[in-house]
């Protein structure tokens, strides 16, 4: 079994990531990446000796679940776990709730055939993740912070590529998470919520991971606003 918290990116085409979070008792993968990514992340997870025993979902974009269907065929023993409120667009049921910004949805939502084994909210935790919620980018929209470093898994709420920037405002080097961020004020909230965590690494889900991001983080909250 894996010995160190450290993750192993994976990443499809160089900026659509999934990680693999060592556990005692195997693999966390966070996200899947997109559509036929599924025994790449097998055979790279086989590389670290230890198997995936759960995958986590931040949200429901297809960038994010796109192999999930895949990887349940070949892990039917897997948990899957995602957000109470983004299992429902898990299922292409795009209704609002009374009270959430009342916005069309952005991004693509394909659905998956693969109903989760759990569902989560804010403070439930993932072997040594601890769920945070940071909707804005979709409705329930996670992070994952690492008990054991403090690396967050912050999802689409930032991303790195180019440099530190949130969701919630265009970022020239990668206009597209903008473009799939259903509510950028309360996204934006979001980013301030994870800044308060004061992560000692920023893991997202495009771009590299970056450590001891804070004053970066303040930047890209500070430009957003």
């Amino acid at each position: 079994m894996p010995t160190s918290s450290a993750p192993l990116r994976f990443t499809r085409f160089g900026f659509v990531n999934a990680w693999l979070v060592p556990e005692d008792d195997g693999l966390t993968l966070i996200d899947t990446t997109m559509k036929g990514a599924g025994r790449k992340i097998v055979a790279a997870a086989e590389g670290l000796g230890a198997p995936i025993v759960r995958i986590v979902l931040t949200h429901a974009h297809g960038d994010h679940i796109g192999a999930l269907d895949e990887l349940h065929g070949l892990l039917p023993d897997a948990e899957v776990i995602i957000s109470t409120r983004d299992a429902r667009l898990l299922r292409k049921d795009k209704s609002l709730d009374p009270g959430e910004p009342p916005r069309k949805l952005a991004g693509s939502y394909p659905g998956a055939d693969t109903t989760p084994t759990r569902t989560v909210v804010g403070h439930d935790t993932i072997g040594s993740l601890e769920v945070v919620e940071t909707p804005g980018h979709t409705p329930g929209h996670i992070a994952l912070r690492d008990t054991r470093d403090n690396t967050i898994y912050c999802g689409d709420v930032f991303s790195t590529i180019g440099g530190v920037a949130s969701s919630a405002k265009v970022n020239p080097r990668f206009p597209p998470i903008r473009m799939g961020t259903w509510s950028p004020e309360v996204d934006l909230e979001s980013a301030r919520i994870l800044r308060a965590l004061d992560p000692a690494r920023l893991a997202p889900g495009h771009g590299k991971a970056v450590d001891a991001p804070g004053a970066a983080m303040d930047a890209a909250i500070a430009r957003a606003a």
